[in-house]
C-alpha cells in the first residue's frame, strides 16, 4: 500500500497466499493495492512456467486522489519488483480468475 503521509510504498503484510481466493478477500472494497505474484502456471506443452506478475487492484470505488497516487507509482513499482508484466484488476473475480488471464498472455 502507499501510505498517504509520506507517499512510501510498504507491504501491508509478509503473508505467502497458496489460494487466489484467500488473496481476493484480503483486497480491501475501495483502496487501490499492488499484489507481487509468482504464480505456478503449466503450459499446453506440459513446461511449467512461474510467471513474476504485478497485479495492479484499483476498484471502481476508490476515490479519485487513491487512484492517481496509485497510478503515478505503477512504473516506480514495476521497475522496483522487475516484474514481467503489470495486470490491471478491478475486482475479485478478476483476482481469482487470474490463472486464465495469465494463459492467455504466454
Amino acid at each position: 500500500m502507499i501510505d498517504t503521509r509520506s507517499q512510501e510504498i510498504r507491504p501491508v503484510d509478509g503473508e505467502v497466499y497458496t489460494k487466489m481466493e484467500d488473496v481476493a478477500d484480503e483486497l480491501p472494497d475501495s483502496s487501490p493495492r499492488f499484489v507481487l505474484l509468482s504464480y505456478p502456471l503449466r503450459l499446453p506443452s506440459g513446461r511449467l512456467a512461474v510467471p513474476y506478475v504485478l497485479l495492479y487492484y484499483l476498484p471502481e470505488n476508490c476515490n479519485p486522489s487513491s487512484r492517481m497516487m496509485y497510478a503515478g507509482a505503477v512504473e516506480l513499482m514495476r521497475n522496483t519488483a522487475e516484474v514481467t508484466k503489470v495486470i490491471e484488476v478491478e475486482s475479485e473475480s478478476d483476482v481469482t480468475d487470474i490463472e486464465a488471464t495469465l494463459r492467455e498472455s504466454k
